[in-house]
């Protein structure tokens, strides 16, 4: 008897376990919720634990659970947890890895949830990033720029004219800067596109570039205008025919370029603006840099970025609490603390007024000054983008600059091949 009831009390365990493994919890009265963060610098870190201890000091009834989570596996880790009823209550990730979850249903539409205060202080043009067939399914909260890191020594020698968000350089002064400080060696810029299509299109819109273009019936397709020329043909041109261009950052990644960088091989990189702290960290004491906005197009200085964002799962049975726990923690005050600790930008109107984001040290004025021209980026919500930048654009892209086809193969590629590929998720 003693044994049946040993084995009985282990599947009542075990039953229990089950139900508690995926999101939020009930015991004892007490609600709680499984936030899963993708913070990964120190700083960053600590702000979230910091402000879901300061949650769950004040908030005795609904206590949230810090997760750890990853940028590089978010996407699959996501899904498995949504299709096997684990996922998270609140869920950290990108605004460009939304459109998916969101039409399928397993993200919570967020627009009865969410505190009048937070819908106000967030821009319309911020809430873009996250709106998909009408439905809320994220909130917007961090947000990175382009920028170029440039070697300040270097540019004050060479007597080229500094830029400023009040007077950014154009393309083409860019293109001419860069043969200017570029000979024996050295590079005027070094381009880190290991991926290549965010980066092009994202800082194509300055020059009124869309590429993808939404008819009145909904559907997408794609155009490659004069616009949407502009950038890929000065990265071309600086990497191809003025070689003021490293060729062999083409294929790297950000951090890949600090090093030539540092060791005065390029004048400048762009680079997102979170890679301020690396350089930080790793610069040789004594370097010299500073911060300068990207070129400005016939569109000024728009770019587009994706926000990092904060969504509710819709199997959550505590949406309400949830949303409580995102209002908490995206408060002013608190948003500054996690853009201080990500080096990234907050999409609060308040917080983006806060002192500490408009000193010139590190560049934060710079990067500051540049919140106002952050668009959505173009592809976002597109269905099918994940597929057409994998297997077409990317490949056309990398051999555009590496120089082995021209501008006409391109823009085939880009166009021909990518509307078979969205024609397919629009049928």
């Amino acid at each position: 008897m003693r044994g049946r009831m040993t084995g009985l009390l282990a599947l009542v365990l075990v039953l229990l376990a089950g139900c508690t493994s995926g999101g939020s919890d009930t015991a004892g009265g007490r609600i709680t919720l499984r936030f899963q963060s993708l913070a990964w610098q120190q700083q960053s870190v600590e702000a979230n634990k910091e402000l879901v201890k300061e949650w769950n000091a004040s908030h005795p009834d609904v206590r949230v659970e810090y997760v750890q989570g990853s940028w590089d596996s978010v996407h699959d880790q996501l899904l498995t947890s949504f299709e096997g009823g684990e996922a998270p209550d609140i869920i950290h990730d990108a605004s460009d890895d939304l459109a998916d979850f969101a039409y399928g249903d397993y993200l919570a539409d967020l627009r009865g949830v969410l505190s009048a205060r937070l819908k106000a202080d967030i821009p319309q043009r911020s809430w873009q990033t996250a709106t998909f067939g009408g439905g809320v399914y994220g909130v917007p909260f961090l947000q990175e720029p382009r920028v170029i890191v440039a070697n300040g020594k270097w540019l004050k020698e060479s007597g080229v004219r500094i830029p400023t968000p009040e007077r950014p350089w154009s393309w083409a002064e860019f293109r001419s800067v860069t043969r200017r400080l570029s000979g024996r060696g050295k590079y005027g810029v070094a381009w880190p596109l290991k991926e290549p299509v965010s980066a092009t299109l994202n800082l194509s819109l300055s020059a009124g570039g869309e590429l993808f273009h939404r008819d009145a019936d909904g559907k997408v397709t794609i155009r490659f205008g004069a616009a949407d020329q502009v950038v890929p043909r000065t990265i071309h041109d600086q990497a191809d025919t003025d070689h003021s261009a490293s060729p062999t950052t083409l294929g790297s990644g950000g951090s890949d370029t600090l090093p030539g960088f540092f060791g005065g091989r390029y004048a400048m990189v762009p680079l997102g603006f979170s890679y301020r702290q690396q350089i930080v960290q790793q610069a040789p004491k004594g370097f010299d840099w500073q911060v300068l906005p990207a070129p400005a197009g016939a569109d000024g200085l728009t770019q587009g970025v994706s926000p990092q964002t904060l969504s509710i799962a819709e199997d959550s049975p505590h949406k309400k609490e949830a949303a409580e726990f995102v209002d908490f923690l995206l408060r002013p005050k608190n948003m500054v603390r996690l853009a201080l600790g990500d080096w990234m930008l907050p999409t609060g109107t308040q917080a983006l007024k806060d002192p500490a984001l408009h000193t010139a040290e590190d560049g934060w004025a710079t990067g500051t000054a540049l919140a106002g021209h952050l668009r959505s980026a173009p592809a976002q919500s597109v269905r099918g983008y994940p597929e057409w930048k994998d297997k077409v654009a990317t490949p056309a892209f990398q051999e555009y600059y590496s120089g082995a086809i021209g501008l006409g193969e391109l823009r085939g590629r880009l166009v021909k091949d990518g509307n078979l590929v969205l024609a397919r998720y629009q049928r």
